[in-house]
């Protein structure tokens, strides 16, 4: 609910806005000065209307430069005489202007807008100024429960010599995953050597990873240290694990269970000695039972798992990583950046992201680049600002205001229909929100925002099919 102060002496309009305003707005009176700046330290939104029997106009301007100060968002309400003096507020830092007597409709829709502007700002104030925080880890991003789970079990495992398999889908930060459980260990001070199993010939990754002597095969010129060896004491980070062949799944098995490996071309074995972590995108238990990977490695690999979620499973954490890589990039392109306008922060809140926190991190840059101040604006995103806005309109439309809407309502059972397909759609999926949400050709942070509403009061079949059928009968 919204706290909305008015600060006016009209007592028609007191009356007026009192009951029309609705039950998402818990409005407060003020008609006196004196109560109005202690009105402000308790309200989200103030309305300040500009006419008055007692004070000048000069006062009341005077009052209004005074509340745009406290930084609460402040609405002014004036007559067609007073308009030129209204937009001089806002362009001096009032939120907006309503025309008086003022449209209910469109004042509440500035009410909320204004709200969730102030909202935004306080939200990357607060970011800003935990990342300029010390102390704040600088791979890992983010305070939602996804984010919590995952710092919880790095920790757990960071000094523990066991196998960690770190699963999500592509540009989720799993190799950022497995440098913070390095540099949090023991073995911090030690090598960290990324290796992404993709990318490595098929031909070449035996000799890549456990290293060649001369003339092991031909071209070796010389003998070759593999990623093994380079690991040292440190730690080995195998990316895309489930792309190596069946035939080099069979030599890393052998490693693991004999922790010794022998470069090719030569019978001394070397003690291994590195910490492994292993990562993929795909299903590894799919890939087990299609007979594409070996079970009995997949054991061995899979003594702790640790799962990146997607971006979409946790859109609250974006403003902490849009501010980050604002920084980061602000930097590296010699370009200092200072903040996000709202709209383009919700924009960035409403948008799916198919390439996750990878997906992100090439926006802001990209912003950076086009922004021609220290503000990224909305056109400075080059996002699919339809998919956006449609996400931001349903949000807005449909979880956030609908549970105001009464019981019976067309909109109450607009969005009771919606749930009911969202849960549907995840039973019919086995679980699986990914192909839910494509099923229903919607985001899967929307798909989430949808499942949120139904579980804390969950409506019964019987009810949404006595819903469904008034409105087919309607």
């Amino acid at each position: 609910m919204i706290k909305v102060g008015l600060y006016s002496e009209d007592r028609t309009l007191q009356t007026l806005l009192s009951s029309a305003l609705g039950k998402e707005f818990n409005l407060h009176l003020e008609p006196d000065e004196d109560g109005m700046n202690l009105l402000c330290g308790d309200c989200d939104v103030m309305i300040l209307d500009l006419q008055s029997k007692h004070d000048s106009l000069q006062q009341r301007i005077g009052c209004a430069q005074r509340l745009i100060a406290t930084q609460v968002p402040a609405v002014i309400m004036a007559d067609d005489a007073l308009r030129s003096t209204a937009f001089e507020m806002v362009r001096t830092g009032a939120f907006g202007y309503c025309r008086r007597p003022p449209s209910i409709r469109d004042l509440k829709t500035m009410l909320s807008r204004a709200f969730e502007n102030s909202s935004l700002r306080q939200q990357l104030q607060s970011v800003q100024q935990r990342l300029e925080a010390p102390g704040i880890c600088d791979l890992l991003i983010g305070s939602s429960p996804q984010m919590q789970r995952v710092y919880q079990l790095v920790h757990r495992v960071t000094n523990l010599n066991a196998a960690v398999l770190v699963t999500g889908e592509s540009g989720t930060g799993k190799e950022l995953i497995a440098r913070a459980i390095h540099n949090l260990g023991s073995r911090s001070s030690r090598p960290f050597v990324a290796v992404s199993c993709g990318a490595i010939p098929e031909n070449l990754i035996e000799a890549e990873l456990f290293g060649h002597e001369k003339g092991a095969f031909t071209g070796a010129s010389g003998a070759r240290e593999g990623y093994f060896e380079q690991s040292a004491d440190g730690t080995l980070f195998l990316d895309e694990i489930g792309d190596l062949s069946l035939f080099t799944q069979v030599k890393l098995l052998r490693v693991l269970q004999q922790m010794e490996f022998s470069r090719l071309g030569s019978s001394r074995l070397t003690p291994l000695r590195a910490r492994l972590i292993f990562a993929t995108h795909q299903n590894l238990d799919k890939l087990v039972a299609e007979g594409k990977f070996r079970q009995d490695l997949f054991y061995r690999i899979n003594v702790m798992r640790i799962e990146a979620p997607s971006l979409q499973e946790h859109p609250e954490d974006i403003p902490w990583l849009a501010m980050h890589f604002l920084h980061q990039y602000g930097k590296i392109f010699q370009k200092p950046m200072d903040d996000f306008e709202p709209h383009a922060l919700s924009l960035l809140q409403g948008y799916s992201w198919p390439g996750n926190v990878r997906e992100l991190e090439n926006v802001i840059q990209r912003a950076i680049i086009l922004a021609p101040a220290k503000t990224v604006r909305a056109e400075d995103l080059n996002l699919n600002i339809e998919e956006a806005e449609a996400n931001i309109n349903d949000i807005d439309g449909v979880v956030d205001i609908g549970d105001y809407h009464p019981a019976g309502s067309f909109e109450r059972r607009l969005r009771d229909y919606k749930v009911k397909l969202a849960v549907t759609a995840v039973r019919e999926n086995n679980g699986n929100k990914t192909l839910a949400a494509r099923s229903l050709c919607i985001s899967r942070a929307y798909l989430h925002r949808l499942i949120r509403l139904a579980e804390p009061n969950p409506l019964p079949d019987t009810l949404f099919e006595q819903n469904l059928q008034e409105a087919a009968n309607s």
